[in-house]
């Protein structure tokens, strides 16, 4: 019996996941940390030392990695089993694990830049997977987006050339005053958000849907954009008492309005999912910056069980649909897929913090200790109205989806028999239910009390009431009215466009340095070098041949004196060289 790659892959990361588990279990019961070293050279004064930590975070995140890409190869083998070359891309997915796990449970920073930068290469190769040009310009903006946070990082480790060693963890906790620690906390921030998406470098992820399916679910969705804000969790402690933290809280709520916002205009299904993969991380990351790093991490693993699933369901989705991915050719799924669209709906609504299901645990206490803090009125609006657009735009996609009309084909073939894909949906399903009360007994093992306003306390539910009645007004709403209801064009293309922000960082970058080389060439190359080198030279000399020329040829009295003359100052120079 032959056993497939997918087969052996998935078995190895399932198994190191139930592993993963039961050491994570020990360890916060015993509450170990485990730190080994392993010296690979010494060399007179020169150690290279490999440095691997071991904690209850490391070994939940690897937990979760673990499951997701287990389960996500298990999936790849029905969604990828036309794609010939299904070998390479089982083995790139596994390079990803392999990087992210480099990354979690290194506490040194050149490990950790090795793992980072892994990271970013095989995204590159998984987004231009399939080849065509729309993939090739989303995978260069999302390797070059990428390089800027690993410029940081690189300079991060020359900056601790200082220090005895790259073990960052050694220094969190007295550095906080040093101006060098604050240097490098700033760059350690740049680089997280560059690898999160916030918002200068926000628009490589709704590119990067041009990658398979199961590739957002397992890298755009839960792992590779969590990267950042995991490296800031590993470093909150030096972190706090920042400005630059102020500048990220404002900077990620931002990010969180604007994604939200519009996720509402957008009709493609992936990217609507992933803009609002950006709203959380939005979250996560304002979180952090408040001084909340267990609540991000809380949300952060949360939020990679539903979001992996709503990614498999609408890879489900476009497969139906004949690799269509507009929402406005679907609808009234719900009749002809109803598993795929349960995992859709229950994923949907742990987005939205439905009670109960995982989203709600951690959005609905991070959104309490918001209301808790002492921060000003705008942080606490974008919280908000982020909490009340989340609903907003998971709304409108269900009406999309589940309610409307079948728009694509008159002769259509929906079918949900589709057993791979299905079981492993419904293990990310059952985590995507059960996850959020499961973590909140685990990490935070002591009760806690919230007590506030009742109108503050219900402000959550509020708002996504608001979200739900608007969502379901705005879908029956043509668009031209939503248009009208903004007043202007320009206004609703704004929002639409992320802020402009895809022009902003591809042409606004590209365009001066281009338009410089322009000019340079034209005022340069071909105007003034052209001008005192090889062109003039010519032209000086081709006149001067031409008077001679003339010259020579009407006057043959002058052309004999000149022979003459040539022949004296020869015989001048023979004489008085010697």
């Amino acid at each position: 019996m032959k056993y497939s790659i997918c087969f052996i892959s998935f078995f190895f990361l399932f198994m190191m996941m139930m592993m993963n588990f039961f050491f994570m279990i020990y360890f916060i019961m015993n509450d170990m940390v485990i730190m080994m070293e392993w010296e690979i050279i010494s060399f007179n004064s020169l150690s290279i030392v490999m440095s691997i930590l071991l904690d209850w975070m490391s070994l939940l995140f690897m937990m979760f990695v673990f499951l997701i890409s287990s389960v996500v190869i298990y999936y790849s083998k029905s969604y990828m089993s036309s794609e010939l070359n299904l070998s390479r891309f089982i083995i790139l997915v596994l390079l990803f694990v392999f990087s992210m796990m480099l990354l979690i449970i290194s506490p040194n920073i050149i490990s950790i830049l090795l793992g980072w930068d892994g990271l970013g290469l095989v995204s590159y190769c998984l987004v231009i997977y399939y080849q065509n040009l729309k993939s090739y310009n989303a995978g260069m903006l999302t390797a070059l987006s990428n390089r800027i946070g690993d410029v940081f990082i690189l300079i991060v480790i020359s900056w601790m050339l200082n220090y005895g060693s790259w073990n960052y963890v050694f220094y969190l906790e007295f550095m906080n005053n040093d101006l060098e620690m604050m240097m490098i906390s700033s760059m350690i921030i740049i680089a997280a958000m560059t690898k999160s998406a916030q918002i200068p470098f926000s628009s490589w992820l709704p590119a990067a849907m041009a990658a398979p399916t199961p590739v957002s679910a397992l890298v755009h969705s839960s792992t590779l954009v969590t990267a950042g804000v995991y490296l800031l969790i590993r470093f909150n402690m030096m972190l706090l008492d920042m400005y630059m933290l102020k500048l990220l809280l404002l900077l990620s709520g931002l990010t969180m309005f604007m994604a939200g916002i519009s996720a509402n205009y957008e009709f493609d299904l992936k990217k609507i999912i992933a803009l609002s993969t950006l709203s959380q991380l939005g979250l996560m990351m304002s979180i952090l910056s408040m001084g909340l790093p267990d609540l991000a991490f809380f949300h952060l693993l949360t939020h990679a069980m539903f979001k992996a699933l709503l990614f498999m369901c609408a890879g489900v989705i476009i497969h139906m649909m004949n690799d269509m991915q507009d929402i406005r050719f679907m609808g009234g799924i719900s009749l002809y897929i109803p598993l795929t669209s349960l995992c859709m709906n229950i994923s949907n609504m742990a987005l939205c913090g439905i009670p109960f299901l995982a989203g709600f645990y951690s959005k609905d206490l991070i959104l309490e200790l918001v209301s808790f803090s002492n921060l000003n009125m705008l942080v606490f609006f974008l919280y908000y109205f982020s909490t009340g657009l989340t609903m907003f735009y998971s709304f409108r996609l269900m009406m999309y989806l589940m309610v409307n009309d079948y728009n694509l084909l008159s002769i259509f073939n929906l079918y949900d028999e589709d057993y791979i894909m299905l079981k492993s949906m419904f293990v990310l399903l059952f985590m995507s239910i059960i996850s959020g009360s499961f973590l909140s007994w685990m990490i935070f093992s002591y009760p806690y009390m919230i007590y506030l306003p009742m109108n503050l306390k219900m402000m959550v539910i509020y708002v996504s009431l608001i979200g739900m009645i608007l969502g379901y007004f705005i879908s029956n709403m043509s668009i031209y009215s939503i248009n009208k209801f903004l007043m202007t064009y320009n206004l609703s293309n704004f929002l639409c466009l992320m802020w402009f922000m895809p022009n902003l960082s591809t042409y606004g970058l590209s365009y001066y340095f281009l338009n410089l080389g322009q000019s340079l060439l034209k005022n340069i190359d071909m105007g003034w070098s052209e001008i005192y080198s090889g062109f003039g030279m010519m032209q000086v000399i081709k006149k001067y041949s031409i008077f001679y020329n003339i010259y020579q040829m009407n006057n043959f009295m002058i052309y004999l004196f000149s022979f003459v003359i040539w022949m004296i100052i020869l015989f001048m120079v023979l004489l008085f060289s010697n």
